[in-house]
């Protein structure tokens, strides 16, 4: 199988972020299928450009076996909601030559990850003249976001862009998403349901695991032994109501044995760094290498995922399945009956969406409470290794892309891996 990859986020050098893309290409290729990618050089979630990459020129590399073809963008020091479609567009523009260009190469697969919606057109064009199938997956709805947390405005503009959004998706030979709510979304957006598919956001299973020492980070942060470590590692941005976590430190100033790490980048790092000023309990450090991705895990007693109720089902976070798969109690705040909330709720606990008091109980609970901290980790734990295992999610989809191709060729027999 020869599959071209349209995706702004590729390979990035911190654990935990944009992986998604990496690890599906990298997976395929190891099954013996034949990868090729084109991205931008690595930003996110800083905005700012990695070092030894350039957003003003062509450039390729191979990563891990794996083809990859980085093309110039703009990248918006500050990304506001208009500086965020011409982000957005600047890729969807200067990928679209070097994709063309693939015709020759023929690939099976088109696979584009919105965000950004604006490469699909391109990415349907290339799988329309190579005969292969065109596949879009939406890691969240950017469009919907943006337009709920109000970094977009106006009735007119959101019509057309959704028209515009819906004409795409509706036209695409296969669109996966990685809820079921989600999915569900789509369908309302015209995708017809014989071509939709949920692919969880995988964990590795076998690399995030429950550690049985103490992580070498409590050390380097000079944590006491014996303190509550309540850990928040992920992109600091809009969708995630990062607000809550300072709120909640603010009200258990006084449980000097509870200490709140937030780790990670992004534009809304100087806000939380005010907010997080004169608490003493909370340890702010940036993103950490992949290879210490489990270490950074297991400093954790209690994960915290916060998310704000106008983003719910329109992004699932990805992050929560390594949490699960550290062994570790997670709280998250969702609305009830959302997708976050009916993941969790049997295997950890949830509060409501903004609600700092409530959230800042269920840590004291968790943080009084050993026996329990130890049956939602094992709990959560099991519900990584059953329901969102790498290697069966990837395998699934694989088997699903090789029979997609065989119906748009009319074949009958059954797929191999040199389709």
């Amino acid at each position: 199988m020869k599959i071209l990859m349209l995706t702004l986020n590729y390979a990035p050098e911190v654990c935990g972020v944009g992986k998604y893309s990496t690890e599906l290409a990298e997976w395929l290729e190891m099954q013996g299928h034949e990868v090729r990618v084109i991205t931008a050089s690595p930003y996110y979630p800083d905005w700012r450009v990695h070092d030894g990459y350039s957003p003003l020129k062509y450039a390729t590399e191979t990563i891990n076996g794996v083809s990859v073809t980085r093309v110039p963008f703009w990248c918006p020091r500050n990304p506001s909601g208009l500086k965020r479609i011409l982000h957005l567009m600047s890729f969807s523009l200067t990928s679209a030559l070097p994709a063309i260009a693939q015709l020759r190469w023929r690939p099976d697969v088109v696979w584009a990850v919105a965000p950004p919606l604006f490469a699909c057109p391109t990415a349907m064009l290339v799988a329309r003249l190579s005969g292969g199938l065109c596949w879009f997956h939406i890691q969240d709805y950017e469009i919907d976001a943006a337009f709920r947390l109000r970094m977009l405005k106006g009735a007119v503009l959101e019509r057309l862009i959704l028209k515009f959004e819906r004409a795409l998706l509706s036209r695409g030979d296969g669109v996966s998403t990685p809820s079921e709510a989600m999915t569900r979304r789509a369908l309302g957006k015209g995708v017809a349901e014989k071509r939709l598919v949920t692919v969880p956001n995988w964990v590795d299973t076998t690399n995030i695991r429950p550690m049985d020492r103490v992580s070498a980070y409590r050390g380097d942060l000079n944590i006491d032994a014996d303190s509550i470590v309540v850990l928040y590692a992920g992109n600091l941005g809009a969708k995630q109501g990062l607000e809550l976590i300072t709120d909640a430190a603010s009200l258990l100033q006084n449980r000097r044995d509870i200490v709140f790490v937030v780790c990670g980048n992004g534009h809304a790092r100087d806000d939380l760094a005010r907010r997080a000023a004169s608490l003493p309990n909370v340890r702010l450090i940036g993103f950490q290498p992949n290879e210490q991705f489990n270490e950074l895990m297991g400093l954790a007693d209690i994960h915290l995922l916060p998310q704000r109720a106008d983003a719910a089902d329109v992004v699932m976070p990805s992050k929560l399945g390594a949490m699960l798969s550290s062994g570790k109690p997670v709280v998250v705040t969702a609305a009830e009956h959302t997708d976050l909330w009916n993941v969790v709720n049997p295997v950890g606990i949830v509060t409501e969406p903004g609600n700092a008091a409530a959230l800042s109980e269920a840590i004291e609970q968790l943080a009084g409470d050993e026996s329990l901290r130890r049956r939602l980790g094992a709990l959560g734990r099991d519900y990584a290794i059953s329901s969102l295992s790498k290697e069966h999610i990837l395998s699934a989809f694989e088997s699903r892309l090789l029979g997609d191709i065989r119906r748009k060729r009319g074949l009958r027999a059954e797929p191999s891996l040199d389709v």
